[in-house]
């Protein structure tokens, strides 16, 4: 039985900065579609879901949406401008009825309702987007990148809403087992064609490539012809010149044929160098325990990492698998316990917050502009793995083009910005590979390399992550924190822990209500009583935050200073002042972090 339509797009153009990001698409999404929408970064994914909402206006073309039909769209950038909480954003729309909605959805996605939008984090943000279009119940669903922020529980939650809901949807997402487990059909974006299969993301990586075998294979017989075509031309033209001169036409439209052919995007050439080896020992823990207050984030725990290992930490968001990643690493100092490191560790880390980067500046400065890149008396060369590149040359290895090289770094898409995160930290040798939520935002092919680049890295890696698939593919040891400061080792990766996990111990599940440690960079915050709290205290409680964001970009600054190579030779004094004034910063930002544990915790 034909399915009526819920959104039809006919003939669309558009075109952004010169360069057609669509032209003449059509598209149909039908009641009951469950629909993966994939394609490389950059290609357009985003742009299309917006059109598809209404948000742009297309050049040419139509957007048809039956009356009565009501489309929803979550983005990844929610504006909250002139709500005075996160749930008041998410029950704009609803009657007071209806409000309960919003309460169940932020239960299973783990939000205060109650947070005040001006204190909320971005992820805290996109959560509260999710459960507004949840709540508002549309029949048509797009989703643009709904698990980024997401713990693995509230993944699960989110796929069992999506799995019972009659809605259709449209999904953008970096989780292949999300996508596996949901979909029906495959939007696939290809440099600026969309192709659809009535079948689920499982089956894309084998579409893709036999599309992509037969394009090779048409190409391959087009230039054979071309060239046949072109002897005839050279030999056979002169004795009946203007018999022929319809298949010199010919020819020539060949040739035009095969110029207009838009060769595929590669992937990027990633390439990691672990560098000197590490001793066999790279990471012995005994006893270490870690408490913010009376929170208890890491109950005794002993760990022996040796060399070669690839070690995930999966838990819900806040339980503490930042701070005890940064424990391991020595940035952070246990409560109790010691941690030894073993012999000729180069550390490289990839941050999940980017705070690496500066977005203002170019990616050309991003990358010349870091002292350990940095070509003696060359602003157009950096040093990768011990050899000097031209910058753009080094760009081009991880998908940017020479337009790009100069453009902001706050123009880029979020995997873009992980690839030039990926750029710098692979342009350095290093043994101890440190990730932290390194999925999010990057396509099917990045994430497929990047798992390669694992399996052949001769280092050791410590992996934070919410993507199972991902897991699966690269942990040989798996760390549950199970909330209550329990962390408990399993070998193997996610499925292995979910098997071997027994019955009767805790399923990994939200951190209880609490001050939140201050590693976990997107962890909700909550939104404590100040009812026992005097007017100054709760001034002062309001304004920690700032003066906490104030302290660490500067010893975020003092630290990059710091790391000039030759920064101790040549100029002492200024390298004596700002270690002095780094450890002051340090000391003034543990009291404040103390303080405001103490003021959120008091009734």
């Amino acid at each position: 039985m034909a399915r009526a339509p819920l959104l039809q797009l006919t003939d669309i153009s558009l075109t952004f900065g010169g360069n057609p990001v669509f032209d003449r698409l059509n598209l149909t999404v039908q009641g009951g579609d469950r629909l993966a929408l994939v394609g490389r970064n950059g290609s357009g994914k985003s742009t299309l879901m917006k059109v598809m909402a209404g948000l742009v206006e297309p050049d040419a073309g139509q957007v048809i949406t039956p009356a009565g039909i009501h489309v929803g769209y979550m983005e990844q950038d929610p504006d909250l401008s002139g709500f005075a909480t996160l749930g008041d954003f998410a029950r704009a729309r609803l009657g007071d009825a209806e409000g309960y909605r919003v309460e169940m959805a932020a239960e299973g996605l783990k939000f205060d309702p109650d947070r005040p939008v001006a204190t909320a984090s971005g992820g805290e943000r996109r959560r509260a987007a999710l459960a507004r279009l949840l709540a508002e119940a549309p029949e048509l669903m797009l989703l643009d990148e709904p698990t980024n922020h997401l713990d693995i529980e509230a993944i699960g939650w989110l796929e069992e809403q999506l799995s019972t809901t009659k809605a259709a949807f449209v999904l953008i997402s970096h989780d292949r087992a999300f996508l596996r487990a949901l979909t029906r059909g495959t939007l696939w974006i290809d440099r600026g064609e969309v192709r659809r299969q009535d079948r689920g993301f499982e089956y894309f990586e084998d579409w893709r490539e036999t599309t992509w075998a037969a394009e090779d294979e048409a190409r391959h017989k087009l230039d054979r012809k071309i060239k046949a075509e072109a002897r005839w031309a050279v030999e056979g033209i002169s004795a009946r010149r203007k018999r022929n001169q319809g298949r010199v036409r010919a020819l020539a439209a060949l040739r035009e044929e095969r110029a207009g052919q838009i060769r595929r995007q590669g992937t990027a050439a990633m390439e990691l160098d672990a560098g000197q080896q590490s001793g066999k020992r790279v990471i012995d823990a005994k006893g270490i325990s870690k408490s913010f207050g009376a929170r208890t984030i890491l109950k005794p725990f002993d760990l022996r990492v040796l060399r070669g290992d690839r070690v995930a930490f999966v838990g819900p968001n806040g339980v503490g698998k930042t701070t005890l990643l940064k424990m391991l690493t020595g940035e952070i100092a246990p409560d109790s316990g010691e941690v030894r490191h073993g012999t000729n560790l180069d550390i490289a880390v990839f941050d999940q917050t980017r705070s690496a980067i500066d977005e203002t500046v170019s990616l050309w400065d991003a990358m010349t502009g870091d002292p350990s890149m940095r070509v003696s008396g060359r602003s157009d060369q950096v040093m990768v793995r011990g050899n000097p590149r031209h910058v753009v040359a080094y760009l081009k290895d991880f998908l940017f083009d020479d337009a790009q090289a100069r453009a902001p770094v706050g123009s880029l898409s979020g995997g873009e910005k992980a690839r030039l995160l990926l750029a710098r930290i692979m342009a350095h040798p290093s043994n101890l590979l440190v990730l932290d939520e390194p999925t999010n935002d990057l396509d099917v092919e990045t994430l497929d390399l990047l798992q390669d680049i694992l399996g052949d890295y001769d280092g050791t890696v410590l992996l934070v992550s919410h993507d199972r698939d991902f897991i699966d593919r690269v942990a040989t040891t798996t760390i549950a924190m199970e909330g209550d400061g329990r962390a408990v080792i399993y070998p193997g990766g996610w499925s292995d822990y979910r098997a071997q996990r027994p019955e009767d111990a805790p399923v990994i599940e939200a951190a209880k209500p609490g001050p939140t440690p201050v590693a976990e960079t997107d962890a909700p915050k909550p939104a404590p009583d100040r009812s026992g709290l005097s007017f100054t205290e709760k001034k002062r409680l309001e304004a920690l935050p700032g003066v906490m964001e104030r302290l660490e970009a500067e010893i975020g600054k003092l630290t990059e200073f710091l790391a000039q190579p030759d920064l101790f030779s040549t100029a002492p004094a200024k390298f004596q002042k700002a270690s002095e004034g780094l450890s002051e910063r340090q000391a003034a930002l543990a009291a404040a972090e103390e303080e405001w544990l103490d003021l959120a915790g008091r009734e």
